[in-house]
C-alpha cells in the first residue's frame, strides 16, 4: 500500500498536519470554528477546508482498517485500528456536529450556489438532524461487534487432504465432478460456520438492540426508518423495495428454478442438493482461469484495456503502488472490498483470491468501483467525490459486464462461454438473493422484539419465496443460518438492496454497449467522473439508464440475460 503522504492534494491544510492524535485533530476543528467567524469568511473556500480536514482523518482511518482486514490476527494491527475507533472517531463526531451547526445557521448560507452546493447541504442538514451525542458509545460498540465478527469469520478454516485452508480456498471443489468430493467439502465448510453458530447469533442479537436503541434515540420508530434517512434514500421507499421484492418473485424466481430443474436432469440426479449448484452440469471440468495473483491481474488488465484503454493504465498505477491485496490467507477477513485513501485519492483493493471464476469478476467488479474513484479524484469536495452507493455499484456491476467479451484472456472459447453462462446465471440468483436479504432484514427491524426461533422462521418463509429447488434434508441446522455468511447483514445493516438496484442499471448499461459500443462506454465513463455532484436518477439517466425499481425495468432486463444465456449454450 502507497505510503505517501496525502500533502500534494492539500491546499488549506498545513502540509505537517497529521491524523493521528486528538491533540492536532482538535485544534483543526478550532482552527474552522475560528474562519468561520470571521466577518469576511469566504464560506466556499471554508468548505473546502473542511472537506480537506474530512478527507485527511478518513484516510488515517482507512489505512488502518486496511491493515487491519489484510490480517485480522496480527495484534498490534488491531490494537491501531480500535485506537482510532475508541479514541478518534468518538471525539470527531461531536465536533463535526458542531461544525454543521455552524454551516446551516451561518448568516452567508443563503448566499451559497444551490446548483453546486445544494446536494452537500441537504446531506448535512440530515446528519445534523439525524445526530445524538448518547448515540456515539452505541457507534461504538457496534464497531466493536462488527469486529468481533470479522475476526471469527476470518479465522474459520477446515483441513482437507492434509492441509488447512480457508472456506474461500474451500470453494473450487464445489466445482469438482466427484459428487462426493463436492459433498464433502461442502460439509466440512458448512459444518465449520455452524460451530461458530451461537457467537454469530449472539452478536447478532447485541447489534439489533443497539441499534434499534440507536432509532429511538434519534426519534425514529424503528431502525429501518432510521436507516433509510440515514443512507440518504430520498429517491426511493420501503414500500418500493416491497415492489422489487414482488417482481423479483415473480420475474426472475421462476426462471432461477428452471435453470435449477435443467440441472438437476442434466446432472442424472433424484434429488438436487447445495453442493451440486456450482458443478458444470454437463461434466466439464472446473474452470481454471489462473494460478496466483499476478495471472489474475495480467489478464484482468487485458479485459479493462478492451472495454477503454485508460482503464488499464488506472490498474497499472493501483499496482504499482501496491494497493492490491488480492490473494486468500489465514488470517485475512473475509469478502473483498474497494476503499479510497482520500488524502491521495488512491484506491485500494481488498479480496480473497483463490483460483476461481469468481475471482475474475470480483476483480472486474472492484476495478470498477476503483475507475469510478479515479474518474471523480479531481472533484474537491471528499463528498462530492461519492456516488450514493446505488449507482456505485453499477460503476462495479457494468464493469463485469462491460468486460466479459475479454474473457479470452483466461479461457479458449468453449471455456469462455462456460464462464459467460455462469456469470448470466449468477445474475439471475443475485436478484433472489438480494430479495432475501433485504427482506429480512426489513422483517428484524419492524419486529425488534423477535426471539432468534422467529428470526429463523422469517429467514426460512423467505428462502421459500426465493429460494431454489436444492433439498437441505439432514442440514437443516446449516439451511436456517444460512444468513450468517452475508456480512453486510452484520456489517453494514441495509446496505444490500443497491445490489439489486445497481444489477438493473449495470443489464441497461450493457445493453447500450451491444446496440452502441464506444458510444455507451464514454455514457458510462461520464456518468461515473460526476462522482456524487447530481441525484441518482440523474447518474442513472447520465450513464443510459432508468431508474426503477418494479416490473417495467425487471422484466427486460431479465429478458435480456435469458436471451444471452441462449447465446452460450
Amino acid at each position: 500500500m502507497s505510503q505517501a503522504p496525502g500533502a500534494t492534494t492539500r491546499r488549506y491544510l498545513s502540509r505537517k498536519f497529521l491524523a493521528t492524535d486528538w491533540t492536532a485533530i482538535s485544534e483543526q476543528f478550532d482552527r474552522l470554528e475560528r474562519i468561520a467567524a470571521s466577518p469576511d469568511v469566504d464560506l466556499s473556500a471554508w468548505l473546502l477546508t473542511w472537506s480537506e480536514l474530512e478527507a485527511a482523518i478518513d484516510e488515517e482511518r482507512t489505512r488502518r482498517h486496511i491493515a487491519y482486514t489484510c490480517q485480522t490476527d496480527d495484534a498490534a494491527r488491531e490494537k491501531a485500528f480500535m485506537e482510532f475507533e475508541e479514541q478518534i472517531s468518538p471525539k470527531c463526531k461531536p465536533r463535526w456536529q458542531a461544525l454543521k451547526k455552524t454551516l446551516l445557521n451561518h448568516p452567508k448560507r443563503s448566499a451559497l450556489d444551490p446548483a453546486r452546493w445544494g446536494l452537500l447541504l441537504r446531506s448535512i442538514e440530515n446528519e445534523f438532524e439525524l445526530f445524538r451525542e448518547e448515540n456515539i458509545p452505541l457507534d461504538l460498540e457496534d464497531t466493536r461487534l462488527g469486529q468481533q465478527y470479522q475476526k471469527l469469520m476470518g479465522a474459520m478454516t477446515v483441513t482437507y487432504d492434509g492441509k488447512e485452508r480457508t472456506l474461500q480456498q474451500m470453494a473450487g471443489y464445489q466445482e469438482q465432478r466427484d459428487r462426493a468430493v463436492r459433498k464433502e467439502a461442502w460439509e466440512l465448510v458448512a459444518n465449520r460456520r455452524l460451530k461458530d453458530r451461537e457467537a454469530l447469533d449472539g452478536i447478532y442479537d447485541q447489534m439489533v438492540a443497539l441499534r434499534n436503541r440507536y432509532a429511538k434515540n434519534a426519534g425514529f420508530q424503528n431502525f429501518r426508518d432510521f436507516i433509510f434517512r440515514a443512507r440518504e434514500r430520498w429517491d426511493y421507499t420501503p414500500d418500493d423495495c416491497a415492489r422489487f421484492h414482488d417482481a423479483v418473485e415473480k420475474h426472475v424466481v421462476p426462471h432461477v428454478r428452471a435453470l435449477h430443474a435443467e440441472r438437476k436432469a442434466q446432472l442424472k440426479l433424484d434429488v438436487l442438493r447445495p453442493w451440486d449448484l456450482a458443478v458444470d452440469p454437463l461434466d466439464a471440468p472446473p474452470l481454471k482461469p489462473f494460478e496466483g495473483s499476478e495471472r489474475l491481474i495480467e489478464g484482468c488488465r487485458e479485459m479493462f484495456r478492451r472495454v477503454h484503454p485508460d482503464f488499464q493504465a488506472m490498474i497499472d498505477t493501483l499496482r504499482q503502488a501496491g494497493n492490491l491485496d488480492l490473494e486468500s490467507r489465514k488470517g485475512k477477513a473475509p469478502g473483498g472490498y474497494q476503499t479510497t485513501l482520500e488524502e491521495l485519492r488512491t484506491p485500494f483493493i481488498f479480496m480473497n483470491a483463490a483460483g476461481l471464476n469468481q475471482d475474475v469478476f470480483t476483480f472486474l467488479h472492484e476495478g470498477g468501483h476503483a475507475f469510478h474513484s479515479l474518474l471523480a479524484r479531481e472533484e474537491p469536495i471528499l463528498r462530492y467525490r461519492y456516488a450514493p452507493i446505488e449507482f456505485c455499484e453499477v460503476a462495479s456491476m457494468g464493469m463485469e459486464l462491460l468486460a466479459m467479451d475479454g474473457l479470452d484472456v483466461f479461457y479458449p472459447e468453449a471455456d469462455a462461454r462456460r464462464a459467460r453462462r455462469k456469470e448470466l446465471e449468477g445474475i439471475l440468483a443475485i436478484f433472489p438473493w438480494v430479495a432475501t436479504v433485504d427482506a429480512f432484514q426489513h422483517w428484524i427491524y419492524t419486529h425488534p422484539d423477535h426471539t432468534r426461533a422467529e428470526r429463523t422462521q422469517a429467514w426460512l418463509a423467505l428462502r421459500e419465496r426465493f429460494g431454489g429447488l436444492e433439498d437441505w434434508t439432514g442440514y437443516e441446522a446449516i439451511r436456517d443460518s444460512g444468513w450468517h455468511r452475508q456480512m453486510h447483514i452484520f456489517n453494514s445493516p441495509f446496505y444490500y438492496i443497491e445490489y439489486g438496484i445497481a444489477q438493473l442499471g449495470a443489464l441497461q448499461v450493457w445493453g447500450n454497449k451491444k446496440r452502441n459500443g464506444k458510444a455507451a462506454v464514454e455514457s458510462y465513463r461520464s456518468a461515473l467522473r460526476l462522482g456524487g455532484t447530481r441525484r441518482l436518477p440523474d447518474l442513472f439517466a447520465a450513464a443510459g439508464a432508468s431508474f426503477d425499481l418494479g416490473e417495467k425495468t425487471i422484466r427486460p432486463a431479465i429478458e435480456g440475460v435469458l436471451q444471452e444465456l441462449a447465446a452460450c449454450r
